[in-house]
């Protein structure tokens, strides 16, 4: 069967394949700030952290940010993504995993197309949502 049978029989309530993004080490913090042109102290730097009242240093937004569209290209074309939104809810600590997950809340038809309206969230280990966001992707 095909993708495009497959999100076709979808229903609203069904869940699509988490993306676990696995930790996020002071490696990750590094790389993404390079890769991103982000350098903010507050995610690389422990002492720049501690001196302005934080324990430690915490993940960039936009890194779970690109975890939850990992989600979404994991799971269908890019070019079937019609829009993607966030809204950060958290801080995202280093040294924890995030999970992304996502369900169906809406099957409509637009521009003729049928779409799938999808919630969206990420979360770390102890379960705090650090992310949440909404998706629209075509099915066709």
């Amino acid at each position: 069967m095909s993708q495009v049978a497959e999100l076709n029989t979808l229903a609203v309530g069904d869940e699509i394949p988490e993306h676990d993004a696995g930790p996020i080490t002071r490696w990750v913090l590094a790389m993404f700030a390079g890769g991103s042109g982000d350098p903010n102290p507050m995610h690389i730097d422990s002492d720049f952290a501690r001196m302005v009242g934080r324990e430690d240093v915490f993940a960039h937004g936009m890194l779970s940010m690109a975890y939850l569209a990992q989600l979404l290209t994991n799971w269908v074309p890019q070019d079937r993504i019609r829009s993607f939104s966030v809204r950060f809810a958290s801080i995202t600590p280093v040294n924890t995993s995030v999970r992304c997950k996502g369900k169906i809340i809406e099957k409509f038809e637009e521009d003729g197309e049928q779409r799938l309206r999808l919630e969206l969230v990420a979360t770390v280990d102890d379960g705090a949502v650090t992310l949440t966001g909404e998706a629209v992707v075509a099915c066709a």
